[in-house]
Formats: C-alpha cells, structure tokens, sequence
C-alpha cells in the first residue's frame, strides 16, 4: 500500500489544504469547514508541523471577520479590496461558493479552496505590505457574492474596477480617483 493510491489522494489533499490555511492564519473553524476535518485534527496539525518550525505563524481565535467598514476605512484599504475583489473577478470566483452548496471537506469544496488559496497567495504576492487577512479575504469574497452591502463596480471617473458600498448614496470614485479629488491640485508652472 503504498500514499499515492486513489483512496489516499483526497486525504493527504485535505491535509495540505488544512496546513496551506494554517499558514495563512485561518482561524479553526474555517479549516474545518472546508476541509472537513476536526478541531483536534487540526490543532494536531499546528503543533506537530508548524508549531515548532514556523513560530511567527499565529492562530487566531474567536469569531472570523464580519464586518464590511473594514474595506472601506482607508484610501489604501479600499485599493487593496478592489485588487483583491479583481482576482476573484479574473479567475472566477465571484459566482456562488461551491463551498457553500457542497459538504464540508468533498471534492468541489476542496477544489474551491485550493483555488482560493492561490487567488489569496497571487494577492499577497503582488501587494507588499498586504492588508487584508486570509480571513478578511473570504468575507470580502462573501460580501461581494451577497451584494447586500459591499459589491464589484466601476470608477464612475476612470471605469477601474472597485469596490462599491452599496449602502452609500454618491460618490463610488476608486481609491485612486478619490486620493486625486482630495489633493490640492498643483500649477504645472
């Protein structure tokens, strides 16, 4: 018998998954939803893997993130929202989570996750320093999915992709067009 057999191949997947997400902080319960482990499991992972050989990785707890100011309370936020909220765009997964209508560590879930993993991984890659948390990622994700508060849109000034809150009666300018408006402009003389 040896690991690389078919019936280990989701196993050692929902593994790697689970220790991918470790890295990034996900909070326990995130973790188990989409990879359908347990929270002992889990913690098991922590401390025989990562513990040890990677300290500065943190484990959050409490309730994951909820609230959609958070994209909206700085220039600089609202920039990394829409570029974060442009990947999802580009690779697909602003449709309904597959996360959602699949059960806990199957296939098309783990399938998902992984390509959120890389959507997250791409952003972290391309925005130094980032300021959106793995967990803040995915509730961006959700928010923009629901489009009950937060949702994708177009720079009314330069047609850029952004975020929009939908809850605000004017404006929806990018961060970019927004930091202009509020800069004092200057005579080119």
């Amino acid at each position: 018998m040896r690991i690389t057999d078919d019936r280990y191949t989701r196993d050692r997947q929902r593994f790697d998954l689970a220790l991918r997400m470790i890295h990034h902080e996900a909070r326990t319960c995130t973790i188990r939803t989409w990879t359908g482990l347990t929270d002992d499991r889990i913690r098991k992972l922590y401390r025989s893997y990562v513990a040890d050989h990677s300290p500065a990785i943190k484990r959050h707890r409490g309730k994951s993130p909820s609230h959609p100011g958070y994209f909206l309370k700085s220039l600089e936020t609202r920039r990394h929202a829409a570029a974060l909220a442009g990947l999802y765009s580009i690779l697909g997964l602003l449709q309904k989570a597959i996360a959602e209508r699949s059960g806990s560590g199957s296939q098309a879930t783990l399938h998902w996750a992984e390509k959120f993993c890389s959507t997250y991984e791409t952003y972290l890659q391309l925005n130094q320093p980032h300021r959106i948390s793995f967990e803040h990622a995915y509730y961006l994700l959700h928010a923009l999915q629901a489009r009950i508060e937060l949702r994708p849109g177009a720079c009314p000034v330069c047609n850029a992709f952004t975020v929009v809150d939908t809850l605000r009666t004017h404006g929806g300018a990018c961060a970019l067009c927004e930091r202009e408006s509020r800069e004092p402009h200057r005579d080119p003389s």
